[in-house]
C-alpha cells in the first residue's frame, strides 16, 4: 500500500471533492422537497366508515394526484359520522363526508357546518323483502317487523322517509335494531323486511339465490345524501381551500365513474383484502355506487331535497323547528 501513496493521495483528493459536491446537490434536492412539502396543505378527511370500495373516488383522487395538483395532502380517516360532524362544526377539522340529515341536526345544535358538495345524488337506502312475503308495495309494510342497524343515521332516516311516502309512520311498523346483520336476518326469516344500502345488500341476496322486492327511498322522495361539508369559519377565512377540495374530489368521482376498472385496482391499495374478496361482487358494488353518483350537475345540491329532508326530520321530532336552509348548504364553491 505504501508504494501507492501518491496515487491514493490523488484518489482521496478526488473523493474529497466529490464528497463536497454531493452534499450540496443533495441539500438542494432536500430543500426543494421540504419546500414543496411545506407548501402542501394537510387535510384529514373523515368518511364515517371502514375502508370500502364505495370510497373509490377518494382513493383515485389521492392516487392520481388530483388533490396534490390542488396543493392538498389528503389522508382519509375512518370514524363515526356524527363525531366528524361535531369536529367540523367546532373547527377541529376543515372537512368531512357526511349525509344531509347530519348537517341539519348539527345546525340545530348551533354547530355552523355547511354542505358544499353533493356526492351521492340518490339517497342510498332502501327496504327489501322476500318476494315470497307478498309485500308488493311500501304500504304493505304496515304491521310488519323491519330490521335495521339502529334508530340512527342514514338507514333510519331513509326508512322513515320511505314509509312516510306511503302514509305510514314509525308507529305503523315495528323497527327492530339488529346491527349490520340485515341479509342474514332476512334470509333466516327473522324479519319481514330489512333496511339496506341499495348498492350492496341486494347483491348479497342475489348471490344467495333469494328472490326479493326492493323499495328504494330515492324512488319515493329526493333527500340529501352523502357529500362534503366544511364550516362557516373556513368558508370565510379560506374559500379557495374549499374550492380546491371540492374540485379535486369531484375530479376523483368523475374519473372513478369513467374508469371503474382502474378505480377498482387503485382501491386495492387502500382497502384491505379487496384483492382476495369476491371480485365480481365488489366490482358490482362499485358499479351500483357509480349509478348513485351520476348526475348532469356534478356537486350540485338541490334546494328541494333540503326541504324534503327538513320535513322528514320535523315529522320524526328530530328537529323541533324549521331551520334557515340557505345557511346549511351552498353551491357557490363548485367549479365553474
Amino acid at each position: 500500500m505504501k508504494h501507492f501513496k501518491s496515487i491514493l493521495s490523488v484518489i482521496v483528493s478526488l473523493l474529497a471533492l466529490s464528497a463536497c459536491a454531493q452534499p450540496a446537490a443533495t441539500s438542494a434536492a432536500t430543500a426543494t422537497t421540504a419546500q414543496s412539502a411545506a407548501t402542501m396543505i394537510q387535510v384529514k378527511l373523515p368518511v364515517g366508515y371502514v375502508p370500502d370500495i364505495q370510497f373509490a373516488p377518494l382513493y383515485v383522487a389521492i392516487d392520481k394526484g388530483f388533490y396534490q395538483a390542488q396543493g392538498l395532502d389528503v389522508s382519509i380517516d375512518y370514524s363515526m359520522e356524527n363525531d366528524n360532524t361535531v369536529l367540523v362544526g367546532t373547527g377541529n377539522l376543515n372537512f368531512a363526508v357526511v349525509s344531509g340529515e347530519q348537517v341539519l341536526l348539527a345546525r340545530a345544535q348551533q354547530l355552523p357546518v355547511v354542505y358544499v358538495m353533493s356526492w351521492y345524488h340518490q339517497y342510498p337506502v332502501g327496504i327489501v323483502t322476500k318476494t315470497s312475503s307478498n309485500i308488493r308495495t311500501v304500504a304493505d309494510l304496515r304491521g310488519k317487523k323491519i330490521g335495521l342497524p339502529g334508530l340512527y343515521g342514514t338507514s333510519y332516516i331513509g326508512a322513515i322517509a320511505l314509509l312516510d311516502s306511503a302514509g305510514l309512520s314509525q308507529k305503523d311498523v315495528t323497527l327492530d335494531s339488529i346491527g349490520y346483520n340485515q341479509v342474514a336476518a332476512l334470509v333466516a326469516d327473522k324479519e319481514d323486511a330489512v333496511v339496506i344500502y341499495t348498492a350492496n345488500e341486494p347483491l348479497q341476496l342475489t348471490q344467495q339465490g333469494i328472490d326479493y322486492t326492493l323499495f328504494k327511498t330515492s324512488d319515493a322522495v329526493d333527500l340529501v345524501a352523502n357529500g362534503l361539508i366544511t364550516n362557516e369559519k373556513t368558508l370565510q377565512e379560506n374559500p379557495e381551500l374549499v374550492k380546491k377540495m371540492v374540485a379535486a374530489t369531484l375530479e376523483g368521482i368523475q374519473y372513478a365513474s369513467d374508469h371503474p376498472d382502474e378505480a377498482f385496482e387503485i382501491s386495492k391499495k387502500y382497502v384491505t383484502n379487496l384483492a382476495t374478496t369476491d371480485q365480481h361482487l365488489q366490482m358490482q358494488v362499485l358499479l351500483n355506487s357509480i349509478d348513485q353518483w351520476k348526475t348532469d350537475a356534478p356537486g350540485y345540491t338541490d334546494p328541494q331535497a333540503w326541504e324534503n329532508m327538513q320535513n322528514i326530520l320535523l315529522k320524526m321530532g328530530l328537529l323541533t323547528q324549521p331551520l334557515d336552509l340557505s345557511a346549511a348548504y351552498s353551491n357557490d364553491y363548485l367549479p365553474q
